[in-house]
């Protein structure tokens, strides 16, 4: 319910944490993210990975805006609890629409691109409209949801413009859309803005690579979805299943501890910024490189499948991945990576050289491994990131247990 002595709603403070209907609320997310694999499956060329990019881009500014909202106000109470419900009313329409976001299909009575475009509008301008509302006794949040508006308007404008174009056109305008929005809010400034919680942003943040990660597991599956249950299958899925621990790994052992840390030691307008540019916008190419694998991943095990006939010479003799999917593979773990260098280079100022080494080196093996077979490709990654988390785990052990156990 909301405040009973104001009738307004329900502020957060320090010790809040996700609720159960932000968590509800990233179901829609999922399913989102499951929409964008099957889109870049669709095209797996250049122009569809970079249509790829822009749903993401789209996708992941109406998600990351409600992390703001959930952070100073209680959204599973009051008006904001069905305000909330009304978001992924319009969030679902969206991702059904990802399809058909850049063009309508032969049997479609509704324009795909027009309905996207529209659902977005519908997500954004909530938005706006609660943070308007929680704004009502913060004088400079309220200045600063007032500049706001000028980025939401001139992003969703241009998106909607776009929905009545087609082609190199259409996606220049996507472009225009999505940057100049990140551009512009990023130009207003931290100031204005409230991080009450550093524990749920977090928190928050750390769970959208979980649900990356999880649909990159549904991934495998649905690659391998169909065929006979072989020893090659077996090993491939697990050979993928090794690479997404090690991104697990990578982000959660320490680096999600020391980050959640150094933002609660931040006040004011420093805690703001270093949550404005280490979540906001450098979880991005995080959760970009996560699903980018997950298309990999995808095209791999369906590759394993259809030479399970073989039996185990399929993994020497069987098809490899070439193109976008291979570049998926192995650039979506490096992108993963680079984004990893960025965000402790942000939080702590070092550079994490094991971590930018691995990177430049699959960005480099892509065209040397493009004449392998799939299984092998996927375990030539695995060791990769195996080597890593291994060389950290080990190297690093007395400052790890001291982060994990002595605060």
């Amino acid at each position: 319910m909301a405040d009973a002595r104001t009738g307004r709603p329900r502020t957060t403070d320090a010790t809040h944490k996700v609720t159960t209907l932000e968590l509800f609320f990233d179901l829609v997310f999922v399913f989102a993210l499951t929409q964008v694999t099957a889109l870049l499956a669709g095209s797996p060329d250049a122009e569809g990975a970079l249509r790829g990019v822009l749903v993401l881009g789209i996708l992941w500014w109406s998600w990351t805006g409600f992390a703001w909202l959930g952070n100073v106000v209680r959204a599973d109470e009051g008006g904001v609890r069905i305000a909330l419900v009304a978001v992924m009313g319009a969030m679902l329409v969206a991702s059904m629409a990802i399809p058909e976001a850049f063009s309508d299909s032969g049997d479609a009575t509704l324009s795909g691109p027009l309905v996207f475009a529209a659902a977005y509008f519908a997500v954004r301008a909530l938005h706006v409209l609660l943070f308007a509302l929680v704004s009502r006794d913060d004088p400079a949040l309220r200045a600063t949801v007032v500049r706001f508006t000028v980025p939401f308007a001139v992003g969703t404008g241009t998106l909607v413009a776009a929905s009545f174009t087609s082609g190199a056109l259409q996606t220049t305008l996507w472009a225009l859309a999505l940057g100049l929005d990140y551009l512009l809010v990023y130009l207003i400034g931290p100031g204005g803005w409230r991080v009450d919680s550093p524990g749920h942003f977090t928190e928050r943040h750390g769970l959208v690579i979980i649900i990356a990660l999880g649909e990159s597991i549904v991934a495998i599956g649905v690659g391998a979805g169909g065929l006979p249950l072989t020893w090659p299958i077996v090993i491939g899925a697990n050979l993928a299943l090794v690479v997404l621990v090690s991104l697990w790994w990578m982000y959660f052992d320490v680096v999600a501890l020391v980050a959640e840390r150094r933002l609660a030691a931040a006040e004011g307008v420093e805690r703001v910024a270093l949550a404005r540019d280490s979540y906001t916008y450098l979880h991005f190419p995080m959760v970009v490189g996560i699903v980018f694998l997950a298309l990999g991943l995808k095209k791999a095990l369906g590759y394993v499948g259809e030479d399970a006939g073989k039996g185990l010479e399929v993994l020497t003799g069987g098809k490899g991945l070439h193109g976008m999917p291979l570049w998926s593979l192995y650039g979506g773990v490096a992108l993963y990576l680079l984004a990893h260098v960025a965000f402790r280079l942000r939080n702590i100022g070092s550079l994490n050289r094991q971590r930018l080494a691995l990177a430049a080196l699959l960005l480099a093996l892509v065209p040397v491994v493009g004449g392998l077979s799939a299984t092998l490709q996927v375990a030539v990654l695995a060791l990769g990131v195996l080597v890593v988390v291994g060389y950290e785990t080990l190297w690093f052990r007395e400052w790890r247990e001291a982060v994990r156990h002595e605060g």
